[in-house]
């Protein structure tokens, strides 16, 4: 999965059984408390680990750099100051949470499963593959497309933080400087606001902010100008990766809402997901010396796997202009994201870009 993996907000969803979808299982529900539980249970104040002589000196260093992330966080980005990020877990596993969507045959609408207080998402998440996998197979029984990838984090919103808090984990703790920034900033972002029933605002105000906080962060303490051509180098892969996911989505988009009998859509289809992936095999040869990083995401590539990028990245452009409007203020710009995710989610989009673009 491109960017961070996608984000759950999985933790609340646990907790409650029946929503305006229908009812949750109760396997699916235990399957989440258990592992929330069992995460929080791992999970020891960071302040514990740097104590412990049987600490190794490398994760003494990675804890000790999260720390600093942690304070820059509050201290330069206005983000929450609570228990979230003040302890680790070492997880034994390369991702949290497997994470499944789902679209039908010829649509890029992602299927969505609700919840109270939390309202649609446009995932499922399960703390074990397993899990995932019999969704996943189930939904293609159906006739869905579907995607299962892993995370290496999720957000409770906050909710935890009288537990605890969302910990650092095994997962991202040794990763690069400016990418262990980017999660953490996306997030306590989260914490901020968040719109029921609205991935796509949620995520792409998490990535907004995750994108403007590494960015000052890098420029105050992320080791100089190495770390800043690395972020550079990797920031420009993402942007020419979104962009060619995002020219095949509009082509598809089009090609769905056609006129042209089914048949014909499949036939058209393949073409555009061929083409997809030939371009990805130039662009990885001719503008990033072979780098491999995205191989797994277009060995599987369909339409839920398209859908779900969508999701982190539509309305990013939104919020960052939003962000330069309200003077890079972030206590003015969270305020008025509040506001935005408290309006119906036709409207909310509305006002979001006529704010963005000055024609409100």
């Amino acid at each position: 999965m491109a960017g961070l993996g996608g984000i759950a907000a999985l933790g609340v969803a646990a907790v409650v059984l029946c929503g305006t979808g229908g009812c949750t299982s109760l396997g699916y529900i235990g399957q989440s408390v258990a592992g929330h539980l069992e995460l929080l249970q791992r999970a020891r104040p960071v302040d514990r680990w740097l104590a412990d002589p049987a600490t190794p000196d490398g994760l003494k260093r990675e804890l000790e750099r999260a720390q600093r992330i942690r304070v820059f966080a509050v201290r330069a980005l206005h983000l929450p100051d609570n228990a979230s990020y003040t302890r680790y877990a070492d997880i034994g596993r390369p991702a949290v949470v497997w994470n499944v969507v789902a679209t039908p045959e010829l649509s890029l609408t992602l299927k969505t499963w609700c919840f109270p207080i939390m309202g649609c998402v446009g995932y499922r998440g399960y703390f074990h593959k397993t899990g995932a996998e019999a969704l996943a197979a189930d939904l293609r029984a159906h006739g869905f497309e579907v995607d299962v990838y892993g995370v290496p984090a999720y957000s409770t919103l906050g909710w935890t933080n009288w537990l605890g808090g969302d910990p650092l984990l095994s997962t991202f703790i040794a990763w690069p400087d400016a990418e262990v920034a980017r999660l953490v900033f996306h997030e306590l972002a989260h914490q901020v606001a968040y719109a029921a029933d609205d991935t796509t605002f949620n995520e792409s105000f998490a990535v907004a902010v995750e994108r403007i906080g590494v960015t000052r962060w890098l420029a105050a303490e992320g080791g100089g100008a190495a770390a800043q051509r690395a972020f550079d180098a990797a920031q420009a892969r993402r942007e020419e990766f979104r962009a060619l996911t995002l020219k095949t989505r509009g082509a598809l988009a089009a090609l769905y809402a056609s006129a042209l009998p089914e048949p014909e859509k499949r036939a058209r289809k393949a073409e555009l997901f061929e083409a997809l992936r030939a371009d990805y095999a130039r662009l990885k040869v001719e503008r990033w010396g072979g780098y491999a990083g995205y191989d797994a995401f277009f060995a599987r590539v369909n339409n839920a796997a398209l859908a779900v990028q969508g999701a982190y990245n539509d309305l990013v452009p939104e919020f960052e202009r939003l962000f330069e409007r309200k003077g890079g203020d972030f206590d003015a710009f969270y305020s008025e994201v509040k506001r935005l995710a408290a309006l119906p989610k036709a409207e909310r989009h509305a006002t979001l870009h006529a704010v963005a673009t000055g024609a409100s």
